[in-house]
């Protein structure tokens, strides 16, 4: 087993991935910018080095830094985390020929996968179902527009390197089309720097739901079966569950298997997602594999039962899989909201500033992953998620009546952030009765905005009972410093005397 590993991200994930090498009794080595020097990863990790500026490009992303580090600091491994250099071919095989222990799959893979056209060709030889669109990445404005005209408008473009919504655009028309790719294109380019987009059919009434698979070196993979991402802004996740309320056990079969043989299809090692979406008439097509860890693996922890960071440490030293696909077995269902720095009412712009104040929810069923403190200042440089807020419970209704208590108790003050944007979603009667697929934001946007304002007043409740809290705490340390300084001073009037007898 590893020794030391290095944590190539920041934040939530880094603090994640730390927690489960403590418990394994592995070391860990955080690496952090200028912005960062007193973030809770590095607090935590027990070797910690400082790599650039704030830009994440000249820090986070600067992958020739972090190599030093590791190879200094005699680390065995790199856990790239999500985001950043997670789905970075170059920077996996650079690890692998450093002598250091990727983990994550094969670049072979990473290039496959985590390019997303490539993707597309590699599915396109399997039986698995693969969305309409482009093969190859856009190059010629003119025939891109063909073919998306072929296809059929609306059509989305999106990024060829990358994902989580980065470098994706709608388009509903021809005279849409070229404005639409320049747009993603330097979106795409800011965020993975690579500009490459192509072109997916965009299918109607869309549920968009994957599949967690973890596949060992020596050849066995399982599913550890699906979770429902369809709650979305900006084409990004903001709610995620599991099981999915849409979906049948034979469907969930079906997908699993496709699962199964799509990291088959690029020999696949370590934890990965696959991802479909599934029309209303329950036809399911191959939308893209992740090659990492996702943000919501959380949710598929607590329905199973299974730590897959600790799964992935395990694959990535030789290990065989300590589950076969029979042993996999859910319980209860689990729900995560995503709690962003930004700002619902006002399109959910980013916000910035300083947490003054800060209370999370805890309870039974009840977890935050999250990497924020009171006091900390939230800065522009990375990307504003702040944590996940995890709820599990013996039914889907009781999970969901946990995560609204939950939400309630929880409380940001200084910035904007999306908690209350969270709870106007879970007390929705459409998602309450799990009829919802990838347009519910823009169907209900007024209503929910409307709960958002109608809220107002007992937010500041409960901000009112927070800073309350804070403030008899306050208290309570001050008076328990100043008698711990009487006692300090007595004890020490009492040396003095006997050293003068």
């Amino acid at each position: 087993m590893f020794k030391k590993i290095l944590v190539a991200n920041r934040g939530e994930i880094a603090l994640r991935v730390m927690r489960t090498c403590r418990e394994m009794g592995i070391e860990t080595v955080a690496v952090f910018s200028e912005v960062d020097r007193s973030a809770p990863h590095v607090l935590f990790a027990d070797e910690a080095y400082l790599i650039g500026a704030a830009p994440s490009s000249e820090s986070y992303l600067k992958y020739d830094k972090i190599l030093d580090v590791a190879k200094s600091s005699a680390c065995d491994a790199i856990h790239p985390g999500y985001g950043f250099l997670s789905e970075n071919t170059d920077f996996a095989k650079l690890v692998t020929a450093a002598g250091i222990v990727f983990i994550g799959p094969p670049a072979e893979a990473i290039k496959t996968m985590g390019d997303k056209t490539m993707a597309r060709q590699s599915m396109l030889q399997t039986e698995v179902p693969v969305v309409p669109g482009t093969e190859d990445p856009i190059e010629d404005i003119s025939k891109a527009r063909s073919v998306a005209e072929k296809i059929g408008f609306p059509v989305l473009i999106k990024a060829a390197g990358g994902g989580g919504g980065k470098g994706m655009r709608i388009v509903n028309s021809a005279e849409e089309f070229e404005d639409a790719v320049g747009k993603a294109q330097r979106e795409s380019q800011s965020a993975f720097g690579d500009g490459r987009v192509y072109i997916e059919k965009y299918l109607e009434e869309p549920h968009h739901i994957e599949f967690q698979i973890l596949a060992d070196q020596f050849g066995n993979i399982i599913h550890l079966n699906e979770r429902e991402c369809s709650i979305q802004r900006r084409y990004q996740k903001v709610i995620e569950e599991s099981p999915s309320p849409f979906i049948d056990e034979a469907l969930r079969e079906k997908m699993g298997e496709a699962a199964v043989e799509t990291a088959r299809s690029c020999n696949y090692v370590g934890a990965g997602t696959v991802e479909f979406l599934v029309d209303k008439y329950k036809n399911f097509y191959f939308l893209e594999m992740n090659t990492r860890l996702q943000v919501e693996h959380p949710v598929t922890e607590m329905i199973t039962g299974t730590d897959l960071v600790a799964e992935q440490i395990l694959i990535a030293a030789g290990e065989p899989l300590t589950l076969k696909q029979d042993d996999v077995k859910t319980t209860g269902h689990a729900v995560e909201c995503r709690i962003y720095a930004e700002d619902a009412a006002h399109d959910f712009a980013p916000s910035t500033g300083q947490i003054v104040l800060l209370q999370i929810p805890d309870g039974a069923g009840t977890r935050f992953d999250g990497a924020i403190r009171q006091g900390m200042e939230i800065t522009p440089y990375y990307d504003p998620m702040l944590g996940k807020l995890i709820c599990w419970s013996k039914d889907r209704n009781s999970a969901l009546n946990r995560c609204e208590r939950a939400l309630r108790e929880f409380y940001i003050g200084g910035i904007e952030t999306t908690i209350q944007f969270c709870r106007s979603v879970i007390r929705h009667p459409a998602f309450r009765e799990g009829s919802y697929d990838t347009h519910f934001y823009s169907l209900h946007k007024e209503e929910l905005l409307a709960e958002l304002a109608s809220s107002s007043d007992e937010v500041l409740l409960v901000a009112g009972g927070t800073l309350f809290q804070h403030t008899e705490q306050q208290k309570h340390r001050a008076h328990h410093d100043s008698s711990k300084q009487s006692s300090k001073s007595k004890w020490l009037d009492s040396r003095a005397e006997r050293n003068h007898r």
